[in-house]
């Protein structure tokens, strides 16, 4: 799953992510709400990706590679 901004692109390996109720931790730790619940997978919110403050908490908080933040205005 993934979605992108003009600014970013934000994707979810859903083989590496375990899902909410093992983890949930891009939901809890995001404070411009990036992520929510859509049922056991983490959803992206695509109005709330321009709020994203790349502070990468979503990355360090899950699985290794269960999400991956691009910058789209670097080359």
């Amino acid at each position: 799953m993934s979605s992108a901004s003009e600014f970013i692109r934000v994707d979810v390996n859903m083989t590496t992510c375990v899902g909410i109720a093992r983890c949930g931790g891009c939901v809890r730790v995001c404070p411009v709400s990036i992520f929510q619940k859509n049922g056991d997978a983490p959803a992206v919110v695509e109005k709330n990706l321009d709020e994203c403050i790349l502070c990468e908490l979503c990355i360090q908080t899950c699985k290794p590679e269960a999400i991956t933040i691009r910058k789209l205005y670097e080359a």
